[in-house]
């Protein structure tokens, strides 16, 4: 269980974070969010889908990283098997939280980092510090600090970004067929994928507008990344042998 915490450097000036790359760190993850302004990096390596929230009906982008609960693929021998991690997954054991101030006789909303005590990789014997020895934040802590500003400003764009792909009918229900090198087959349900055919159809306008804001790049930088899904066959292939 999380317990979630104001970071600050008289309660955690001792505290370490882990870095490493290890199912024990809680890097056996299936997928983690993206957002539009990491697709670029993203897709070079992972199929960018789209999962339902079941409670909510909204859409949120996802980096695949394997093919069912737990299953990451890229994690080997204690490492991440690809240059680039998403943010998403990169940020852990910080979280953006929010502090109400009143300056002026005006109520505010600041955002203040938060840490998961509980979190696997937070300790006081080995990895990065936090803080200096006499004050002031480490290198470490600030490039956090703006991991999760990025990923803030990131999550906010992507929520315009999908809502004109719902406007516009754009994601269609995906379900992949999975066929190992054994000839054993499996499904993997419950993602959406954006359609290219439904893109072509778009006006001119629309495209126009999609263009504009930037999304237009997104929208094939994550129908590109449908083609790492023969990559993560291979990657399954080769750990069991096959």
């Amino acid at each position: 269980m999380a317990t979630t915490v104001l970071l600050n450097s008289i309660d955690h000036q001792d505290v370490k974070i882990i870095t490493e790359r290890s199912q024990q760190y809680g890097d056996n993850l299936w997928y983690s969010l993206t957002f539009p302004a990491e697709f670029r990096s993203v897709q070079a390596y992972y199929p960018i889908f789209f999962n339902k929230d079941v409670n909510t009906g909204e859409f949120f982008s996802v980096a695949i990283f394997g093919f069912q609960d737990k299953e990451n693929l890229f994690l080997t021998d204690n490492k991440w098997d690809a240059p680039y991690i998403p943010l998403s997954v990169t940020r852990q054991p910080f979280l953006i939280g929010v502090q109400k101030t009143n300056e002026d006789g005006e109520d505010k909303e600041q955002r203040v980092l938060h840490i998961d005590m509980d979190h696997p990789r937070v300790n006081q014997q080995q990895g990065h510090a936090l803080f200096l020895e006499f004050g002031g934040n480490t290198p470490y802590l600030d490039s956090v600090a703006d991991m999760l500003e990025a990923i803030h400003h990131g999550m906010v764009d992507s929520k315009i970004f999908i809502n004109l792909l719902v406007e516009h009918k754009l994601l269609e229900p995906f379900t992949l067929e999975i066929e190992l090198n054994d000839k054993t087959q499996n499904q993997m349900l419950g993602f959406y994928v954006i359609s290219e055919d439904k893109v072509a159809e778009l006006s001119a306008d629309t495209l126009a507008i999609l263009h504009a804001r930037g999304y237009l790049q997104a929208i094939y930088m994550a129908i590109a990344s449908q083609s790492n899904v023969r990559g993560l066959l291979n990657r399954k292939n080769i750990q069991l042998g096959l």
